[in-house]
């Protein structure tokens, strides 16, 4: 089945990159002075590049708060400073500054107009499906609107017209390479006509979707279409990459994609690996890893991207596994673990550990593992990995499987009994505590079965065949904490298919996705899970239907959901300031004291209006004082919260009128942890001493540590105090 679209024709989609174009832009070893650019700038008083700069690093902030940090990772999230330098924040505002001069220089555009950004304030707003992120991007630029028209929209902007204007102008690319090179050295922001901007309403519904519903993603910007590319979930982007184009032509571009902004951004092409398809992706908290695939010839290479920095890095080759498609691969908190695949002449039984913080590889062994196969499936356990089914490219296709341990490097057989029927191309997916396998085909029949494996009990239990979705393979299957997600695939009579259906595996039943809004019939795609959506893209329908298009698919719980959460603490004269608190992904740390008797504040925000039984909490040292409802506002005092912990406050019997249930909140309590990266050590200690003396403002309220609305040497005293500590897992 891997080979069945290999050797068709298809008319070419070509698409010129932007390499030159970028290359120009980002020209490296410079630190060109914007001051005066800046100061020219009307509108801009007071707005220097000192304050861009301060503006991107909060932007970063958010988005590096909201990465997701795998929790079997062993050592504690980094703070910003330590994965993004001074020069790379400073590199891209130059980078938007350039690209906004490039549209008035070489397409005779005019300056970006006050209109035009308000506008593009107006599209993230309307079109975010993360409201909570988007305003957190709002609140750290202070909610003003020129700040955010300015560092926010007008990056975006300046990209998608770049890139629309390069596509439409491909003549002016090697004459555009040459002057850039020369002109661009030192970019000038654009002098825009003064305006007043507002701050644009945001979107509403729990976080920003209504359960079962379907919106397309944008495809301005986005990567060109194509199939077997892969995708990973950040916790802030979705990272798409290589696949190929159906004529042969092997990718090593990609996208990364902002539901809150509902932006597209593609990725760098500088030390980019080669080519390819049918490779492998993992996230590790920090970087994406691909591995492996195939575009004429097999890889056993690949590179480590880091979308903070747009910058690629290669992976060693030494002690690699031998070059494969269709590989398996899983993240285990310290290790990439890949296995299996197909080399060109064999299937293969062999794989490799690689670590990303030595560049280097281990061989798994081979040793009762399962027979050689590709096309099976992996999930990590938090201590094994587990792979299942799969085919030998003859006649044989498994049912069978092996649990891997890296601790002992070792493997043990998954039991037979009451295991699903031979088949390969299916999903797994991890719900927690078992492996779900469902869907897939042999040589003969396509199924719409499954089971689900548990290894502590080494057994399995067959999924239900009511209402299940139509017998598929090649579709796609996301974990959303509760449902198992499939997606689209393509039958017995190669028909490819929109629909799709959750599986609750608690009442082992299914519901059928809407097919209301979705995307176009398609196999071979990616799809990922955000927290609150399940987003697909790419894939095809025989060629020459290929798709650069995708879709979000909200699958909200019955359970209302709310839309952001905050500690709220009041630093004197000062003002109030909010900590704002993820609901998904990693906790946000509350780094200030809570005072002789340890007390906090937690503000959560839903939709509608909500009523509230009682709240209590559920997890950790602490007690609710008292909780306040006002409309859609849900305001919790805590009392007692001891230092260095997780707390998890739950709001019990949420009522907003159409779903009722219980609402977990959580936070990190660590005095001190001024950069929030779960440890107090001598970093924060340099930033507090920094900010001695100077006014408190949202941008550096995290160093007034006593929240008395003054930064002195108490603040500094307090975090010296507690250097050493750190969040617990």
């Amino acid at each position: 089945m891997t080979n069945r679209i290999r050797g068709a024709s298809a008319a070419l989609l070509s698409l010129v990159c932007l390499v030159s174009l970028t290359s120009a832009f980002n020209l490296p070893n410079r630190s060109p002075d914007l001051s005066l650019a800046l100061d020219s700038h009307p509108a801009a008083a007071g707005l220097t590049l000192a304050d861009r700069v301060a503006y991107q690093r909060a932007i970063e902030e958010v988005y590096w708060r909201h990465r997701i940090w795998p929790k079997e990772r062993p050592d504690p999230k980094p703070s910003l400073d330590a994965v993004m330098s001074q020069a790379q924040l400073e590199k891209k505002v130059a980078d938007y500054l350039r690209q906004s001069q490039a549209l008035e220089a070489y397409w005779q555009q005019k300056p970006i107009a006050p209109e035009q950004l308000q506008a593009e304030m107006e599209r993230m707003a309307s079109h975010t499906k993360q409201p909570e992120v988007l305003h957190e991007l709002f609140e750290a630029l202070g909610n003003d609107p020129f700040v955010i028209a300015e560092c926010l929209a007008r990056p975006a902007l300046d990209e998608r017209l770049v890139t629309n204007s390069y596509a439409h102008e491909q003549r002016l690319q090697s004459k555009l390479t040459r002057r850039a090179e020369v002109d661009l050295r030192m970019p000038k922001l654009l002098i825009a006509r003064n305006a007043s901007y507002t701050v644009p309403k945001i979107s509403g519904g729990p976080n920003g979707c209504t359960d079962d519903t379907w919106t397309p993603t944008t495809t301005a910007n986005a990567p060109s279409a194509r199939f077997y590319h892969t995708a990973v979930w950040t916790g802030s982007e979705m990272i798409v990459w290589g696949g190929e184009d159906g004529v042969g032509v092997f990718l090593n571009t990609g996208g990364r994609y902002n539901p809150a902004t509902d932006t597209w951004a593609a990725t760098s092409t500088s030390n980019v690996p080669s080519g390819r398809e049918s490779h492998t992706a993992v996230w590790t908290g920090s970087e994406m890893i691909i591995w492996g695939g195939f575009n004429g010839s097999f890889f056993n290479t690949g590179g480590r991207y880091n979308p903070s920095t747009d910058t690629w890095t290669a992976t060693s080759t030494t002690n690699a596994p031998t070059p494969r498609e269709n590989p398996t691969a899983v993240w285990t908190g310290s290790e990439m673990i890949v296995w299996g695949g197909w080399s060109g002449s064999t299937v293969l039984n062999t794989g490799g550990r690689y670590n990303p913080g030595t560049n280097s590889w281990t061989a798994s062994t081979t040793s009762n593992a399962p027979a050689a196969r590709f096309l099976h499936t992996a999930v990590w356990t938090g201590s094994e990995m587990i792979v299942w089914g799969g085919w030998d490219t003859g006649n044989t296709y498994f049912n069978t499987g092996g649990r891997y341990s890296p601790a002992t490097n070792s493997w043990t057989a998954t039991s037979m009994t009451n295991v699903p029927a031979a088949r390969s191309s299916h999903t797994a997916v991890w719900t927690g505590s078992e492996m779900i396998v469902w869907g897939g085909a042999d040589s003969s029949n396509f199924f719409n079965t499954g089971g689900g494996y548990n290894p502590s009990t080494n057994s399995w239990t067959g999924t239900s065949t009511t209402n299940v979705p139509s017998a598929r393979a090649n579709h796609t299957a996301v974990w959303t904490s509760n449902e198992m997600i499939v997606w689209a695939g393509f039958d017995q009579s190669f028909n490819d298919t929109n629909t799709g259906g959750r599986y609750d595996p608690g009442t082992n039943s299914w519901t059928a996705t809407t097919i209301t809004n979705a995307p176009s019939s398609r196999e071979s795609h990616t799809a990922v899970w955000t927290g609150s959506e399940m987003t697909v893209w790419g894939g095809y329908a025989g060629i020459p239907n290929l798709f650069n298009t995708g879709g979000r698919y909200c699958a909200q719980s019955q359970t209302p959901m709310p839309q952001s959460g905050f500690s709220r603490k009041t630093h004197g004269a000062a003002g109030t300031f909010d900590v704002p608190l993820p609901l998904t992904g990693n906790v946000g740390i509350e780094c200030r004291s809570g005072g002789a008797t340890n007390d906090y504040q937690m503000i959560i925000n839903f939709a509608t209006a909500v009523t509230v039984g009682s709240a209590s909490v559920t997890s950790g040292t602490g007690s609710v004082s008292s909780f306040t409802v006002s409309g859609p506002q849900v305001t919790v005092n805590l009392t007692g919260v001891t230092n260095v912990q997780r707390i998890t406050v739950t709001l019990f019997n949420v009522n907003d009128g159409t779903h009722m249930g219980n609402v977990p909140v959580s936070m990190g309590v660590l005095v001190g942890d001024v950069n929030g990266n779960a440890l107090v050590n001598a970093s924060d200690v340099s930033l507090t001493k920094s900010q001695v003396g100077v006014p408190v403002s949202s941008s550096n309220f995290r160093e007034d540590v006593n929240a008395n609305g003054v930064i002195n040497s108490v603040d500094v005293a307090l975090v010296k105090a507690r250097v050493g500590t750190a969040l617990p897992p």
